[in-house]
């Protein structure tokens, strides 16, 4: 749901309540923070850069707790709403919030008057938390539904490559192109294993990884990295998800030069029971990979085995 339809919306909550600012909070996808999703205010001394932690201020109390709150005359020196300039939140007198019944956010309204809001507002206002909390599953549903469309296009068209370039280089070379665009990973590359299953080398890459073009002639020994790993254990890795631990100079291996990837996946292309090849999507922030982007990525290497197992060239990945 885009921001301007939900400030409308808080700005109408503060309408019917006679409140000085509403304001939303909705979880940080990369954090266990909530972020300033929308707000509305008579004046301007809302921090719209405010970043909640569970427990901090008024707001972070309900977002902790997942309980209502109503304080109609509280002491501003021990509670504050969490969200506005030092200065402002001197003048807030009242305040009142709820949880949305997703679980997954709060609604705050705040006034420079006592004594404003009652339990029947509270009520009133739980109403209107459930209503944006739907109006964001929807949203969130829409959104999920065009990326599967999108996804879907571009499977069609990577099941069709075969046809359009049966030249296993120029195969290759818009696979992974295609691949890095449906799923927003810089780089997309393979990773083949050696005539002698010693080492592994790049067989080809979207785009330059190694500044040093020689690099990308180097082979690796086949245990090193985050891709060796794979390779000898003949299954996938997916890491760096929502903050977790950095794999920056661990794709090839702790000695080798490489951008400081935070998001990898490795998966394996089995083929006739022993990874041959190792497709690589790596990121150099944190990437949230959905469910469909999982399976996509899956097909996606699926068709690829397939591809090089009816291939000339699966004999020099042997």
């Amino acid at each position: 749901m885009g921001t301007d339809s939900l400030d409308k919306i808080l700005g109408i909550v503060c309408s019917v309540f006679d409140a000085y600012s509403s304001v939303l909070f909705l979880p940080d996808e990369n954090s266990k923070d909530y972020y300033l999703a929308a707000k509305f205010s008579l004046g301007d001394k809302i921090r719209a850069d405010t970043v909640i932690s569970p427990g901090k201020g008024l707001a972070g109390w309900i977002l902790r707790n997942r309980k209502p709150l109503l304080i109609n005359n509280f002491d501003r020196k021990r509670s504050r709403p969490g969200y506005y300039d030092s200065d402002e939140e001197k003048k807030i007198k009242a305040f009142m919030g709820c949880p949305l019944r997703s679980g997954d956010g709060a609604l705050c309204l705040d006034s420079k008057r006592t004594y404003c809001f009652s339990d029947k507002d509270q009520k009133i206002l739980d109403l209107f938390s459930g209503l944006i909390a739907e109006m964001c599953a929807g949203a969130l549903r829409d959104e999920q539904s065009l990326t599967e469309q999108r996804l879907y296009a571009s499977l069609k068209v990577i099941y069709g490559l075969r046809k359009q370039f049966p030249r296993w280089p120029a195969f290759l070379r818009r696979f992974l192109e295609l691949l890095s665009n449906a799923t927003g990973f810089e780089h997309c590359f393979l990773a083949a294993r050696g005539e002698r299953g010693k080492s592994y080398f790049l067989e080809g890459q979207n785009q330059d990884i190694f500044s040093d073009k020689k690099q990308h002639k180097l082979k690796f020994p086949i245990k090193s990295g985050l891709i060796g790993w794979v390779f000898n254990n003949d299954a996938p890795v997916c890491t760096g998800e929502k903050g977790s631990r950095s794999t920056e100079k661990f794709v090839f291996g702790k000695n080798v030069e490489s951008p400081p990837f935070k998001s990898v996946v490795c998966l394996p292309l089995i083929i006739h029971k022993r990874t041959r090849g190792v497709l690589v999507l790596a990121h150099k922030s944190p990437i949230d990979i959905p469910p469909e982007i999982k399976v996509f990525m899956e097909m996606a290497a699926d068709h690829l085995g397939l591809f090089l197992e009816n291939l000339y060239l699966k004999n020099r990945l042997t």
